[in-house]
């Protein structure tokens, strides 16, 4: 924190950090897709990289796909944590993040896709996305759309996302490379791959949001938007019946009528699909005996 004027709040960058780094993204390994990391290669041949990756990705089936991805996520950890052990990226906590925004009027670069901006956002943040929402009606997008949605997007919500190729040039437009950029996203795992882009970009006072805005409590940073940190990076199915761990622990301080809320949900789940399946048990009916002689 003393980069930031904040001598009262040192960072350390200690083997806790550098295992918290880790454990966040065997988590959520699945946060990132392999072609989300293979356009994050920061070698010359990033070009030839990411044509090359793109085309082993059509022709690997499911098992090899699931394969790479571990790959691609193990040399993706392993290059983030090097960042952080060297400290080229000094790590913050959320309400270390909300004394420097506070204390020294510096403003943190969010870059979350829209889907979680929207719910939630940091008063006085900049919002430029690493990855959004992919809602080109092409049919290798839709391909990927109706993958995602297949393999767990209905429960959890995650829309289909691919790398903002503007991110780099926007933030370079609004920011000298001098600047200290404050880094968060929502678990904290797109934002070490932002931070990974900026710092071979010439940025070297970079501070990481150790846990992203999802580990923040409401008095951490100063809140805009509809629902609380926690809740903005959740979706879907498992959104709506409250059965995210983020709703569950809401629920341990919220009490019985939050509970109560997701309970009549379920049950009236239950009652809309007993009422299809009676109604098409009731049409099979009616149409065979149209049918019948």
């Amino acid at each position: 924190m003393e980069a930031l004027g904040l001598p009262s709040l040192p960072i350390s960058c200690s083997n806790f950090q550098l295992r918290k780094v880790s454990n966040i993204s065997k988590r959520t390994h699945h946060y990132c897709t392999s072609l989300e990391l293979s356009a994050l290669k920061l070698s010359p041949s990033c070009t030839t990289h990411l044509l090359h990756r793109s085309t082993i990705r059509m022709q690997a089936d499911g098992e090899d796909y699931e394969l790479k991805q571990m790959k691609d996520m193990a040399a993706a950890r392993k290059r983030w944590e090097a960042l952080v052990r060297e400290e080229k990226v000094k790590v913050l906590t959320p309400r270390e993040a909300g004394y420097a925004i506070q204390l020294t009027n510096k403003t943190l670069l969010d870059v979350r896709p829209s889907t979680e901006h929207q719910k939630a956002w940091v008063k006085g943040s900049t919002w430029i996305p690493i990855f959004d929402v992919d809602d080109k009606f092409d049919a290798g997008t839709l391909s990927r759309q109706i993958t995602s949605f297949v393999m767990g997007g209905w429960w959890s919500g995650v829309p289909t996302l691919s790398y903002n190729n503007q991110f780099l040039s926007k933030v370079v437009e609004k920011y000298p490379k001098d600047t200290d950029l404050i880094v968060a996203c929502q678990k904290g795992l797109r934002s070490l791959a932002a931070c990974e882009l900026l710092y071979n970009a010439g940025y070297k006072n970079l501070f990481w949001v150790q846990g992203g805005l999802e580990a923040a409590e409401e008095e951490d940073l100063i809140r805009e938007g509809p629902l609380p940190f926690k809740l903005a990076g959740i979706g879907g199915v498992s959104e709506f019946l409250g059965f995210t761990d983020q709703q569950r622990d809401a629920a341990a301080k919220e009490g019985w009528g939050y509970r109560l809320m997701f309970s009549a949900r379920l049950v009236g789940v239950f009652l809309v699909a007993d009422a299809l399946f009676i109604g098409a048990q009731q049409v099979g009916h009616y149409l065979r005996d149209i049918r019948s002689p």
